[in-house]
């Protein structure tokens, strides 16, 4: 049978209330003596000890806070770096190894070694220099320029005869026969390299013959470049210039027909404090950037 609703019999049925228990009364009665006016205070005992945790909670917000600034690391530095042309490739692969070991920056400007020298007796913004030979750093911690003992040989130079033209260079018969309009070689007085080329020619007794026939750039970069492009066919250039597939014919010229080229690395006296400068020096001599410097041909401090 079903029943049917009787919507006027509900409303009009009075509501019956729940009946509370009797920790539910103890309860409301507790609440309403805490809330009574002139309640009395909280006892003495009650206050230190809620102190007491406050403090606590304070020493160790302020703990989390000093250990969160503490172990964020901090803001990378930068330094501005001279460096010797012919150390470009090598420069530019040994500061992305040190940016990515330190997060610094080594900022990379390229020229000759005699313009830079110059250039930081005027002030010019460097704080870390690396020469191709080891005269103008040591002149410059002479000087009073540069810092005492951060002096180093970071790589020894090769010089080379090189061609485009395969088969045209052929040891030092290729300068005795004198058979090319046009020889490159780097600016002997501002370039070490140039100046081994010129060495190079006295020791072979034909550098007034060849003298008319030379090119000159201002850096080893430019020497190179004239033979790159053909304005000379055969030139002196840095071995580590020709790290990449062989392509034309090359002359390692002995040593012994020049004076070692020791390139010296120096933190100048404008980078002593300066974060990025000193680990940068650092690195140049760690074991990762030597395995670099020996990629690009140079011989290391120590090897023959």
């Amino acid at each position: 049978m079903t029943r049917r609703f009787d919507r006027a019999a509900v409303e009009n049925t009075p509501l019956r209330r729940k009946k509370q228990s009797p920790d539910h009364d103890h309860f409301g009665m507790r609440l309403a003596e805490m809330t009574a006016p002139g309640r009395a205070e909280a006892s003495p005992t009650q206050n230190e000890e809620f102190t007491v945790k406050f403090s606590k909670l304070l020493r160790l917000a302020a703990g989390i806070a000093t250990w969160v600034l503490t172990s964020t690391s901090l803001p990378a530095a930068q330094t501005n770096v001279a460096v010797a042309a012919n150390f470009t490739e090598a420069a530019r692969e040994i500061a992305a190894a040190f940016k990515a070991k330190t997060g610094h920056e080594a900022v990379l400007s390229f020229g000759a070694s005699g313009q830079f020298y110059t250039q930081i007796t005027q002030d010019a913004p460097f704080q870390v220099f690396l020469s191709a030979d080891d005269t103008r750093p040591k002149k410059l911690v002479d000087d009073g320029l540069a810092v005492p003992g951060s002096r180093f040989t970071y790589a020894i130079g090769k010089l080379v005869l090189w061609s485009k033209t395969p088969n045209l260079v052929n040891g030092e018969a290729t300068l005795k026969a004198a058979s090319f309009a046009k020889l490159a070689i780097c600016n002997p007085v501002a370039a070490p390299y140039g100046a081994a080329a010129v060495e190079t020619m006295k020791s072979l007794e034909i550098y007034d013959v060849l003298k008319p026939k030379l090119v000159e750039g201002a850096t080893i970069t430019q020497a190179y470049q004239f033979v790159e492009t053909g304005n000379a066919e055969v030139g002196f250039v840095a071995l580590s210039q020709l790290s990449g597939p062989e392509t034309g014919s090359r002359w390692l010229v002995p040593q012994e027909l020049y004076s070692p080229i020791r390139q010296d690395a120096v933190l100048l006296k404008s980078g002593a404090s300066n974060e990025a400068a000193i680990a940068f020096i650092a690195f140049l001599r760690s074991p990762e950037a030597r395995v670099i410097i020996d990629k690009y041909g140079y011989a290391l401090d120590g090897q023959s």
